[in-house]
């Protein structure tokens, strides 16, 4: 385990060009469903205290285009999102783990539709480099795996021949390019 003063000090912004929070569940019991929440902000502070993660996706954001009548369901039902009472997701941690071995520990609260969980996230992480413009730039990849019951996005209909059409499982992804504030 290595300390967070000998790889990260002071706050990293995410750049919201290069980063990104993916969900995605089987669909139809064969394939899958992924999508993107566009608009993304982090935050990782590194004192002497450790490290600290606050990151937020706008629900709105999601990158479902067609149709327009799923897309609607999925950001504003009552089953899914419902983002006119409940407009982001929200994460906040001071509990992250590195390795020298470049691998990352991340256990956090995450919130949705108003519904705080406990969840642990498991990656990769890249220390502080010195980019071309004289910035330094720092990275963490994570996933982990939420029931999406246990945030209200209740939504299920049944195959025809048994199964549903959307797991409970769902599979986060979340990729975070951090600059030096």
């Amino acid at each position: 385990m290595a300390t967070t003063t000998e790889l990260f000090n002071g706050v990293f912004d995410a750049d919201v060009n290069h980063s990104s929070f993916e969900a995605g569940t089987r669909h139809m019991g064969v394939g899958s469903f992924r999508t993107r929440f566009d608009d993304v902000t982090a935050r990782l502070t590194a004192d002497g205290e450790g490290l600290r993660l606050v990151g937020e996706a706008q629900v709105a954001s999601i990158s479902i285009k067609n149709p327009p009548e799923f897309r609607e369901h999925v950001v504003y039902g009552e089953d899914f999102f419902d983002a006119r009472r409940y407009p982001a997701i929200r994460f906040l941690t001071a509990d992250i783990e590195l390795s020298r071995d470049g691998t990352v520990r991340v256990a956090g609260d995450l919130t949705i539709k108003d519904v705080t969980r406990r969840i642990t996230a498991t990656g990769t992480f890249r220390p502080p480099t010195e980019d071309p413009y004289g910035g330094l730039r720092a990275a963490l990849d994570l996933g982990a795996h939420i029931d999406r019951r246990d945030f209200g996005l209740t939504w299920q209909a049944e195959l025809p021949k048994g199964g549903n059409v959307l797991e409970w499982d769902v599979t986060l992804d979340v990729h975070l390019e951090f600059v030096k504030a």
